[in-house]
């Protein structure tokens, strides 16, 4: 009787330890976009985002976000909202590719992290935002998507980086053409 009473003990001991030491609260999703232009920096709710998106409609703060790309708002709202479909097992033997690789440390300096001091820490981010963008597309991948399952509360986008890169590139939908059928059809095949 005192041996079972001392195991129910130890076991609840054991459980609520448990749940103390390996309780880690995660982030669902990143909550902001922190756009880093050499020392000037704004900042982006992914949620005012999410409703331009959505609706069209957006805070002043993002409004002027936007006018500042120059292009006009059917075309920022169609670039936020247009789907990739991509079954979860092909984007994950891409994103662990050689391919995969190189493509995710590339775009590591341009979206990464905040204090990311390496590229495989973007790397990782920018795998698992995929993967779980994905997931919560239901097997498709839209730029809110990804926004939504990225690991860490703020996404630093470098503007300079995504210059540097867009000035190799004629077009951003070029990039991810290339980046969503050519490496696909390779994968599938294997």
């Amino acid at each position: 009787m005192k041996l079972s009473k001392f195991l129910i003990v130890k076991i609840i001991f054991i459980f609520i330890s448990s749940q103390l030491l390996f309780n880690v609260s995660k982030v669902k999703a990143a909550e902001e976009i922190k756009i880093v232009y050499g020392l000037f920096s704004r900042t982006i709710k992914v949620n005012s985002l999410k409703t331009f998106a959505e609706k069209g409609s957006s805070t002043k703060k993002l409004k002027r976000i936007l006018k500042a790309t120059r292009s006009p708002d059917n075309e920022i709202r169609s670039a936020l909202n247009k789907d990739f479909e991509v079954p979860i097992t092909i984007a994950s033997k891409l994103v662990y590719s050689e391919i995969g690789n190189v493509f995710l440390t590339r775009l590591s300096s341009i979206i990464h992290p905040p204090n990311a001091d390496d590229e495989r820490t973007g790397m990782l981010a920018l795998r698992a935002s995929l993967i779980q963008g994905i997931n919560l597309g239901n097997g498709k991948i839209n730029m809110i998507n990804f926004f939504e399952g990225y690991p860490t509360k703020t996404i630093i986008l470098d503007v300079n980086a995504l210059s540097k890169v867009m000035n190799k590139v004629e077009s951003i939908s070029e990039l991810l053409d290339f980046f969503t059928n050519s490496p696909l059809e390779k994968i599938k095949t294997n």
